[in-house]
């Protein structure tokens, strides 16, 4: 074979292959056509299955603007088919069926679906065995918003046709229609692809919850979820979860792990959640009056709207934000929390503050407000001004205070760098902060008795006067020259009252040795003002207690002073401030005692 001969098969054998080649091209893109026009004919189908099944998981109208398939590799490199969609809503329905029930139309109540979905994306092997269920390894969810509605009533008809509503109660999980929720219901319907579906993770980027409330006018509560990891889904079981998000109030982050569902179609704010939480950084100044970052790890369980939750606190700069300094507060916490709306009920919290130990049983509601901060009850606006009402937090607790220092709670009611008094305390005492723009001591009420066991007064004028006070009582005015400051083993106890801003003692008794002083009055909080009348008992008589030949001189006048089986019984009064307090005798007083005793001897 010559050269020529042997070029001209091989260009032969090149166009050949050429047209192999085009062939092959061709049939490909023919194929790609083909397999591109079957996808988009059945992306319809496929979104009606896929808005079937989200309508009979969730007994609710689903609404799908758009979805798309298309076919190639997964990212573990298995061959199927790509699925996305945008604009997916899922409504809650007013009535107790599901779709097709005549009973059952769309909640007109909010303008917001129960489950709004941005965007989806997934992928489906195309190769799967019938009898097991398929796997979907991956699926990207975007801008998920998650409404729960307001608690559910299940209805009945009522003996003249209409209908009776009835408490709300726990449903059952429902994992597919029920008998009578569909036209054709008692007839056997095959299974759906999407029921035997098993998601193994489920990410989610920008979500939020909002637990919607049934009370008329309140806020929901709203979580900013920055991340949403949920895994094992399936139709009617129960999924792991882990998020990262914002709390509302107080603005806070949490991280938390566990497990949620199966999710209850009658009632989804009825659905299990169980898991353990961080929550760093919060910061309490969101709540009015107080202030302070806090730290909480715990475990909770129940339902979105019944949660039970058993926590550890820790504040180490928790203070009054209007007054007094900051104080190192621990606690320990059993806790009941409606999902719904934040309100906590605290059964009960074991806390300490700085060195005194007390516990604390009660409520953290949201209560109406006017929008000028002063409570309003339940109206929807105030008789007098007509004002619009705000919500905001009411605290109300019963406090048992039995081992403590009184000075650890001075600090957080006063300015000054030292309190008032120091010394072991046991207090009981109903507590009471209403929400409103008025600082914390103005709206904080209390109610309650105290009792004060080896008293000490930081201020040294103060404490001079009473170890004078208990030398003279015990009738040995000659170490008056040798008395300093120090301390003087006392007591005090009594009752108490606090609103707008000052503690009112309608009994206040203080005893020192030799000496029984008993007041009644109040002490200004913000200004530190002191205003008490009352009367000193002591053991000694006037003479005794002046002593000397002054004290001779007196013994006729013992019998004036004498009152109540006392030896001297003087009517006294403490003006002015905490710092320049102005103790002294009450003539006024004192004369009618005088008179009276005067009258009695005749």
């Amino acid at each position: 074979m010559t050269l020529v001969e042997e070029q001209k098969g091989l260009w032969s054998r090149i166009r050949l292959l050429r047209w192999v080649a085009g062939g092959l091209l061709a049939v490909l893109a023919v194929l790609a056509t083909v397999v591109s026009i079957l996808a988009h004919r059945a992306e319809p189908f496929f979104r009606a299955r896929i808005v079937e099944a989200l309508e009979t998981r969730f007994h609710a109208r689903v609404e799908l603007d758009r979805f798309h398939l298309s076919f190639g590799n997964s990212l573990r490199g298995e061959w199927g088919v790509w699925a996305s969609g945008q604009g997916l809503r899922v409504w809650p329905l007013s009535g107790p069926g599901a779709p097709g029930d005549s009973a059952s139309v769309p909640d007109q109540t909010g303008a917001n679906p129960m489950i709004r979905l941005e965007e989806f994306r997934f992928h489906v092997p195309l190769h799967w065995k019938a009898e097991r269920p398929l796997h979907i390894s991956l699926v990207r969810m975007t801008g998920l918003q998650i409404h729960i509605p307001p608690r559910m009533h299940t209805a009945k008809p009522s003996p003249d046709g209409g209908v009776l509503q009835q408490s709300p109660k726990s449903e059952p999980a429902i994992t597919g229609p029920s008998p009578s929720s569909t036209p054709e219901a008692g007839k056997a319907k095959s299974p759906s692809l999407f029921s035997s579906m098993v998601v193994e993770r489920i990410l989610c980027e920008k979500a939020s919850l909002v637990m919607e409330t049934s009370k008329p006018g309140k806020l929901p509560l709203s979580f900013a979820i920055s991340r949403l990891v949920l895994t094992h889904v399936t139709a009617g079981g129960s999924m792991g979860f882990e998020a990262d998000l914002t709390n509302p109030r107080p603005v806070g982050q949490i991280h938390s792990t566990g497990t949620f569902g199966p999710w209850r179609t009658q009632d989804p704010g009825e659905s299990s959640i169980e898991g353990d939480y961080r929550f760093v950084h919060a910061d309490l100044s969101g709540f009015k009056g107080i202030a302070g970052f806090l730290d909480s790890t715990g475990h909770y369980r129940g339902t979105l709207r019944d949660l039970v939750v058993d926590g550890e606190t820790d504040t180490p700069d928790f203070r009054l934000s209007d007054i007094g300094r900051p104080m190192h507060l621990h606690t320990r916490f059993h806790a009941r929390v409606d999902g719904t709306n934040g309100d906590t009920w605290l059964e009960p919290v074991d806390a300490v503050l700085g060195r005194s130990h007390f516990t604390a049983q009660g409520s953290i509601v949201r209560v109406r407000m006017q929008a000028n901060g002063d409570g309003a009850g339940e109206t929807g606006r105030s008789p007098l001004n007509r004002a619009p009402l705000q919500w905001g937090h009411e605290i109300a607790l019963t406090v048992n205070v039995d081992r403590a220092r009184i000075e650890d709670f001075l600090q957080l009611t006063t300015h000054a760098p030292t309190p008032l008094l120091t010394g072991p305390v046991t207090v009981k005492t109903s507590l009471r902060i209403s929400p409103g723009a008025a600082k914390v001591h103005n709206r904080l009420r209390l109610d309650g008795s105290f009792l004060l066991s080896d008293v000490a007064f930081t201020s040294p004028k103060i404490q001079e006067r009473i170890s004078q006070l208990s030398l003279r009582g015990q009738g040995k005015p000659q170490e008056l020259k040798t008395v300093g400051s120090g301390t003087i083993g006392s007591t005090m106890f009594g009752n108490f009252q606090m609103a707008d801003g000052t503690l009112a003692f309608p009994g206040l008794t203080y005893k020192v040795p030799g000496a029984t002083i008993q007041l009644t009055g109040s002490y200004g909080i913000e200004r530190e003002t002191l205003n008490f009348t009352g009367s000193a008992k002591m053991d000694a008589t006037v003479s005794q207690m002046v002593g000397g030949w002054k004290g001779l001189l007196l013994r006729p006048a013992d019998r004036f002073f004498e009152k109540g089986g006392a030896g001297t019984s003087v009517p006294i009064h403490i003006f002015g401030t905490r710092q320049t307090p102005d103790f002294g005798v009450d003539f006024g007083a004192l004369k009618a005692q005088w008179t009276g005793h005067g009258k009695k001897q005749q």
